[in-house]
């Protein structure tokens, strides 16, 4: 409230207590005449000590008005007339009495009024929250909170209200309230409003031409009211606990609302999830067949023709096809059948070098021109493991080092023991892996976009699955590019003692 609004309410308060002591004074001047006496003129200068207090805000005004009243008796009604001096010592007592009984009085009907008041602000207070409470629980959709947050700001402080919202489940909205129409703006720097009022160590700012309070949730912020200038500082602060109160149930609002909005997004994924592995499923199954036949025709037609023949690289390369798509549709069934919970990781203590030596053997079957180095520790020891899954993790980075290499460059395996941990590592010396791809490297249908273009892409499932093997028994797996020379390198761990979990 600025200073010419409080001074004209001060003018129209005195005005106030100055009419109520003029009249009691006059009135009080005609039961004289009638003949009435002077305790009747106590009662009514009482009286109007009460009506001061009653239609004047604070204390104040009633106790000015009990020792105007008091003058005004011994100036007016007490011998001698229109002098302040008093002739009748007894008059001292009535005076007192008077004064002690307007006071008493005063105060009484103020503090009555004031409670009254309380009372009267807080159930608007309560049927405003309540209407507030009741409009959100029926919201359908943000939009729907952001309107009602609008038009209730606006109702309670009676000016222009707008509401933006800039969370994270649905586009930024802004909608202002004008008296009873309602306008959609648009909303420019999202990012510029999230820096500002994310970490606000105040209640509000002053933004251009309104107050700004910022609408957080449990870890962000969620929207800013936008309020007027009209409203005085000070009103603000006579509303701040409606207005926090109102602010903390749009709030929850909108959390409800963007719980229900990621639920539905997280049903709908795991929908699509799961028909993306029923096709999957669907499809590897119906592919395996025909592709074991294709393999096992080209491989009996590579024995019946002669190696000198020109067909003989022909029927090689649909060998060498058909096994490519004979893996991953492998690599598709067993992602499919992890992901469904449907492998159970059964340890047995196995030899890691035997491990390794049947993922060397049936990779150097589908590419008989490489040679893969293996090097494995003179330390013979039993490692807890499933070693049909762990040899396919081996086949996995093996068969990958091979896309990513040409013939002429090495490719090693090797195993060696920490004190608790078994490491095996697959090494080449190719292009390595390029800088965009070391962060995505194991997500699922992942693919280099950086790959040399003869190189035959896979479908980005294959160390996918040696992420998921591995991690089932407790393990850890990394890829990188080698420090002592070029090419990429993959090391997984396995515990040494039984501590993996299963897959259910």
């Amino acid at each position: 409230m600025d200073n010419h609004k409080k001074y004209v309410l001060w003018i129209i308060d005195i005005a106030k207590l100055l009419a109520v002591v003029c009249g009691a004074t006059l009135l009080g001047i005609l039961f004289v005449k009638v003949g009435f006496p002077e305790t009747n003129i106590v009662v009514i200068y009482i009286f109007a000590v009460l009506l001061v207090a009653r239609f004047t805000k604070g204390y104040f005004y009633g106790i000015l008005s009990s020792v105007v009243c008091l003058l005004c008796f011994n100036y007016f009604f007490t011998a001698p007339y229109h002098t302040l001096a008093v002739n009748d010592p007894s008059y001292m007592i009535t005076f007192c009495i008077m004064l002690i009984t307007a006071l008493i009085t005063s105060a009484l009907t103020t503090k009555e009024k004031l409670m009254t008041m309380e009372a009267t602000r807080k159930g608007m207070e309560s049927q405003t929250l309540y209407m507030l409470s009741s409009k959100l629980s029926d919201a359908a959709d943000i939009e729907a909170v952001i309107k009602i947050a609008a038009e209730s700001m606006s109702r309670l402080l009676q000016v222009n209200v707008g509401c933006i919202y800039v969370g994270e489940q649905a586009e930024p909205i802004y909608i202002q309230q004008l008296e009873k129409e309602q306008l959609h703006r648009s909303v420019t720097d999202v990012d510029e409003i999230r820096r500002i009022f994310t970490n606000l160590r105040t209640e509000y700012l002053e933004n251009g031409e309104n107050w700004a309070f910022p609408v957080n949730g449990q870890n962000r912020l969620l929207a800013v009211i936008m309020i007027d200038r009209k409203v005085s500082e000070e009103e603000l602060s006579s509303n701040k606990k409606l207005i926090h109160s109102m602010i903390e149930n749009i709030s929850l609002a909108l959390e409800r609302i963007e719980i229900t909005i990621e639920r539905v997004r997280d049903r709908q994924r795991m929908e699509r999830e799961r028909e993306r592995a029923n096709l999957l499923r669907a499809i590897s199954h119906d592919l395996r067949t025909p592709l074991s036949g294709i393999m096992g025709s080209a491989e009996m037609l590579m024995d019946m023709t002669e190696k000198d023949d020109n067909r003989q690289k022909l029927l090689k390369g649909i060998y060498q096809d058909a096994d490519w798509l004979k893996s991953l549709v492998e690599n598709i069934l067993s992602l499919t059948r992890l992901q469904d919970g449907k492998i159970v990781i059964q340890k047995e203590m196995e030899a890691i070098e035997e491990v390794i030596g049947c993922a060397v053997a049936h990779v150097e079957r589908s590419f008989p021109e490489r040679e893969i180095q293996v090097e494995i520790p003179e330390e013979f020891r039993l490692v807890p493991m499933d070693a049909k899954l762990i040899e396919q993790v081996i086949t996995n980075l093996l068969d990958n080092a091979v896309k990513h290499t040409r013939p002429q460059e090495a490719i090693t395996v090797s195993a060696s023991y920490t004190e608790d941990e078994l490491l095996v590592s697959v090494r080449d010396e190719g292009e390595g892996i390029a800088e965009a791809d070391v962060s995505n490297l194991f997500k699922i249908f992942y693919t280099s976009k950086t790959r040399s273009v003869d190189v035959k892409r896979g479908i980005g499932l294959g160390l996918t699955i040696c992420e998921t093997v591995v991690n089932a028994h407790g393990g850890t797996i990394t890829g990188r590019n080698r420090t002592d020379r070029k090419g990429a390198e993959f090391i997984f761990t396995l515990p040494l003692t039984e501590g993996g979990r299963k897959i259910v």
